[in-house]
């Protein structure tokens, strides 16, 4: 595989005499953690304000795939730990745009099938002083058969950054999904999202109404709302419906907000709202 051999490569040259292995940016990227079918490691991105930000990146084996913070109708969601961490304030995942993939027996999981790299943004409790993360991470990876994996991984964020981020880490942030309201209009949004018979049926605006899709998620992981079908309604928009499946014991759907992440090619955008009744 062509990461071991460059790790091959990068041990070559640490040993021979006279060359230096050391990255251009020091301290930019932790070492790789290389379970089975996959690689994962840190990196640093740049400084906005007081935010420092970065990335978890996990590189898959051809064929392999792993999940999202929702992951389907199977799968296991990535877990982070980050509480070997120091100076770190606060810290806020940013999950670029899935994908709907099929687990066989009927069964569909969202996650991603190619390399990914998983944006956050740090707050330093100091912001004069880098912060040192630690990270214990616990996540899946499938080819045909899924295993759980994990990693520990540290890097010391420094405190003016590491600009400028890289191609990866800043292609990642634009993946992630726009914040945007309920029916706000424009090329790329959901116009309404109700509840009619025992049915969530959301009227969304795409541009590729054939390749798009939709997941929706509870406010918390007691909720495990199916995946929708997508439909065209009367009008020629693109409805998505799924059932009232899921729900938690005693949670009340009627007036729960509900998140909508949206996407459709490499456009995605998500909404928080409650459903209005029909």
């Amino acid at each position: 595989m062509m990461l071991f051999t460059a790790r091959i490569a990068f041990a070559i040259l640490a040993a021979a005499p006279g060359i230096s292995a050391m990255p251009a940016f020091a301290g930019v990227e932790s070492a790789w953690s290389a379970p089975s079918g996959t690689a994962v490691r840190l990196v640093a991105g740049a400084r906005e304000g007081d935010v420092l930000s970065g990335g978890v990146e996990i590189r898959l084996s051809p064929g392999w795939k792993t999940y999202w913070r929702y992951p389907g109708d199977s799968g296991v969601p990535p877990r982070f730990d980050w509480s070997g961490s120091t100076n770190l304030g606060a810290i806020d995942i940013l999950w670029p745009a899935p994908m709907r993939f099929d687990d066989g027996d009927g069964n569909y999981s969202i996650g991603y099938k190619k390399d990914v790299v998983i944006p956050f943004k740090v707050t330093p409790k100091d912001a004069s002083k880098p912060v040192d993360l630690r990270l214990a991470l616990d996540f899946a990876v499938c080819e045909k058969v899924c295993q759980p994996a994990n990693a520990a991984l540290d890097l010391s964020l420094p405190a003016g950054g590491a600009a400028p981020s890289s191609a990866s880490l800043a292609a990642a942030l634009d993946a992630v999904p726009r914040l945007v309201t309920l029916d706000a209009g424009g090329a790329l949004g959901i116009a309404s999202a109700s509840l009619a018979d025992s049915q969530i049926r959301i009227e969304a605006q795409v541009e590729n109404p054939a390749t798009a899709d939709l997941f929706v998620e509870g406010p918390n992981e007691d909720w495990a709302l199916p995946l929708p079908t997508r439909e065209t309604g009367a009008d020629g928009r693109t409805m998505f419906v799924l059932p009232v499946d899921g729900v938690p014991k005693g949670a009340d759907i009627t007036t729960t907000k509900l998140r909508f992440t949206l996407t459709d090619g490499t456009r995605a955008v998500e909404v928080d709202a409650p459903l209005s009744a029909r």
